[in-house]
């Protein structure tokens, strides 16, 4: 097993050969990993277990650079697994390349159909039983989509878990995608409303972009196409602390003359290609949509909802904006059917991200029964102005497992968890344990 040690923190790695379905355990095995991060000094002592799940999905644990962010707590009291979820990280990874491998857009949209919450939940009980045994227990700590999967952890395998704590990630246990997404859009104009009060010189900014954008084919420097509608995803960013300053800056270099006038700069479109990229990430937008998925909820499937809901919010349309004189909207945490066809990372995947957006047969990722009937000790931070995960869903939520206290707020945005320095986890703690 190697082992790291980084100012404040003894880091391990730890492999895990699992079923790639979970029903067929003599099949098909893929390989799990987690980091165990432990205060330096403390390595041999008996500590309780902390595992974390990353928000996506198909996001990596995070890379500590020492006893940071969050670990700033929960090192105080706890050992902590940094899962990289499947197909994330140095698990087997699931990309172009590897997905490559599985045959056609048929086989690779049934492979993938395993990488969603209650599969990653699975695995970490077996990664449970590898290190404390099967009688041992141990916290989960979930942020946004870890969240969702925290929620799936509370429904299916309760007797693995000390306590539950959630951050910025209770999912809407009947929510359909659609229900989603027509909650989603009002909060993101909320943001862009919020955002250009802030820097009303940027309407004038972003109107000029996109109306370039809708006259040119722009290509970014790793091949793929900036649309109007692909520059409107940097909306992504309007949901973070910083995020509104970031896409202001990004706003205000836009432009450099050329030897033919104005122009987008190299430096605007490669900072756009660092926010829009999904290389790093390809299952966030592969599976993104199919974590909303349940039979009982969507029997038709989710069917690229953000961009059928999208035609309901008619503020977003780029054109009318342009020929209206108003502001051109920025959009969310969606994922649209163009994104394949104009980031080259994704373009390989198209027909397996279509055949999972057709797909009916999704098993249900919440037993409400169980959760109102819910003994596990759980805290959940809602984020009053979260602009991913709409807190009435969240608070509804909450109201139906048993025992779960919740915790509003508007003192932070959905990333919370990371930029606090351990205050959101701090309070967290206090709160599972009774202690306010």
């Amino acid at each position: 097993m190697s082992v790291d040690r980084l100012p404040g923190v003894v880091l391990s790695d730890h492999f895990l050969e699992v079923p790639l379905d979970h029903a067929v355990p003599d099949g098909e095995r893929l390989t799990v990993y987690g980091r165990e991060a432990v205060a330096a000094g403390r390595e041999h002592e008996e500590l309780p277990w902390l595992v974390f799940l990353q928000g996506g999905p198909g996001g990596a644990s995070p890379r500590p650079l020492g006893r940071d962010s969050w670990l700033v707590r929960a090192l105080d009291g706890y050992r902590v697994l940094l899962l990289d979820q499947r197909g994330t990280g140095r698990s087997t990874p699931a990309n172009r390349q590897s997905l490559a491998l599985r045959g056609g857009p048929h086989e690779q949209a049934a492979y993938l159909a395993h990488f969603r919450a209650d599969a990653i939940v699975r695995d970490a009980e077996l990664f449970r039983r590898e290190l404390l045994g099967p009688g041992g227990r141990w916290s989960v700590l979930g942020q946004s989509f870890g969240g969702f999967c925290a929620t799936t952890y509370l429904s299916y395998a309760p007797e693995g878990l000390r306590e539950a704590m959630i951050t910025g990630g209770l999912p809407g246990l009947e929510a359909s995608a659609d229900d989603v997404y027509r909650a989603a859009y009002p909060r993101v104009a909320r943001k862009n409303a919020a955002h250009y009060e802030r820097y009303p010189q940027d309407i004038e900014r972003v109107r000029r972009i996109a109306a370039h954008l809708r006259e040119h084919t722009v290509r970014l420097p790793g091949g793929g196409q900036l649309t109007a509608e692909a520059f409107q995803a940097l909306g992504i960013l309007l949901g973070t602390g910083t995020g509104s300053y970031v896409l202001h800056y990004l706003i205000e270099g836009a432009w450099v003359t050329g030897p033919s006038g104005p122009e987008l700069a190299d430096a605007f479109l490669q900072a756009v290609e660092g926010h829009l990229s999904y290389t790093a990430a390809p299952l966030y937008a592969v599976l993104h949509e199919s974590i909303y998925a349940q039979r009982s909820v969507d029997p038709k499937g989710t069917g690229w909802a953000a961009e059928r809901v999208r035609a309901q919010f008619p503020q977003f349309a780029v054109d009318a904006a342009l020929e209206g004189g108003r502001p051109v909207l920025f959009t969310g945490e969606m994922i649209y059917p163009w994104l394949f066809d104009t980031d080259p990372s994704l373009r390989p995947l198209k027909d397996a991200a279509h055949e999972l957006a057709e797909r009916t047969d999704w098993p249900d990722l919440y037993d409400t029964a169980r959760l109102a009937a819910n003994e596990v000790p759980a805290a959940a931070a809602v984020y009053a102005d979260d602009m991913y995960v709409d807190a009435d869903h969240s608070l509804d939520t909450a109201r139906r497992i048993r025992g779960l206290r919740t915790w509003v707020t508007n003192e932070w945005e959905h990333d919370g968890l990371r930029v606090s320095s351990g205050a959101v986890l701090d309070r967290l703690m206090r709160m599972v344990r009774g202690e306010i």
